[in-house]
């Protein structure tokens, strides 16, 4: 059978150890990034989105660990485990930049502001593709050009901060697809920027990915994003995966209260200053303090006592699943 996925993570849970406490960040996440497609992760800020990405990139933080589970990569020559692989092992740096790359939220951060933009880019060419110097300057150039950043040729010996917030994530972009990767994990690419240059960045990924037939997976916390770009969702709450379907499934047949409640915080155009939004009631509990049984029950409408208990997993179709246990309710108030 050819495996038309590029990433499988089967039962990832990470914990992250501070002041003698337990925050189980992620608990027993599986899905799919299948090859050439773009899989949208939507969910509140602190849901695990993030995480899930640095353990895929082996990058977690000094007291997060990965306690179980397994991420799998299917390269060309055969599946690696990168669970397995040590964080700053030769294999994992030989993956990291090649093979996986990462678009991070804040690019003024995720750049070092004592080299120059052009510097940082040859740098990886250097590691990855043993380029020349020279070849390597050419390059970053011409990456430069690619990502539609104005007279490159100077540009490429300016440091960070004589860029703009958009010319910045441009940057990072060109530092992500320097070796034509494989997969590239944009974690919320567009964040602290203004909505033009938003629309301008999620553009330019699209063309990159019809030209390179790149795989995408994009974190975001806009659902209005997930409907303009991805291929397949997964719904993430609390650390959790509350829904996974394709795009379709999920904005015309939500099955999760929490999904719905997210699609219901879009403005629709032309409905004007008189429609209703619908803001999620209640907060996101406290990591240390989490409710019994299903994580979004005391903000759902629809639950009961039975909610108490962790829900188990429903197949709706083959490719569309949700954890609720009143999924059917759900579906028939459409």
């Amino acid at each position: 059978m050819i495996n038309d996925s590029i990433l499988s993570v089967n039962n990832l849970s990470v914990y992250i150890y501070a002041n003698q406490r337990c925050n189980k960040a992620v608990q027993n996440v599986s899905f799919e990034v299948k090859k050439g497609k773009i899989l949208g992760m939507i969910g509140e800020s602190g849901c695990g989105k993030s995480i899930t990405a640095s353990a895929i990139m082996q990058l977690l933080p000094e007291l997060a660990r990965i306690e179980e589970g397994e991420i799998i990569f299917h390269d060309d020559d055969g599946d690696i485990r990168i669970d397995k692989l040590e964080k700053n092992g030769s294999e994992m740096r030989k993956i990291r930049g090649e093979k996986i790359t990462m678009i991070f939220q804040d690019p003024m951060t995720a750049l070092n502001p004592v080299y120059t933009v052009g510097f940082q880019i040859m740098e990886s060419l250097k590691h990855h593709l043993n380029m020349s110097k020279k070849q390597a300057k050419d390059r970053a150039i011409e990456l430069l050009r690619e990502m539609g950043i104005p007279s490159p040729e100077r540009r490429v010996d300016e440091y960070p901060h004589q860029y703009s917030g958009g010319m910045r994530q441009r940057a990072m972009i060109a530092m992500a697809m320097a070796c034509n990767p494989k997969l590239l994990i944009a974690d919320e690419p567009t964040t602290a920027i203004d909505v033009t240059i938003q629309a301008q960045i999620f553009e330019l990924m699209l063309k990159l990915q019809n030209q390179y037939n790149m795989t995408i997976m994009l974190i975001t916390h806009d659902m209005g994003v997930i409907a303009e770009l991805a291929d397949d969702v997964v719904v993430m709450y609390m650390g959790s995966i509350v829904e996974n379907g394709s795009i379709d499934e999920i904005l015309m047949k939500a099955a999760h209260p929490y999904t719905k409640a997210l699609l219901k915080c879009i403005p629709i155009l032309g409905k004007g200053k008189s429609q209703e939004l619908e803001p999620i009631k209640g907060t996101t509990p406290d990591p240390y303090d989490r409710p019994k049984g299903c994580q979004f029950y005391p903000r759902c409408d629809y639950a009961t006592d039975k909610c108490l208990e962790v829900p188990e997993t429903y197949y709706i179709s083959e490719t569309h699943s949700v954890k609720c246990w009143h999924y059917m309710r759900v579906l028939e108030n459409e």
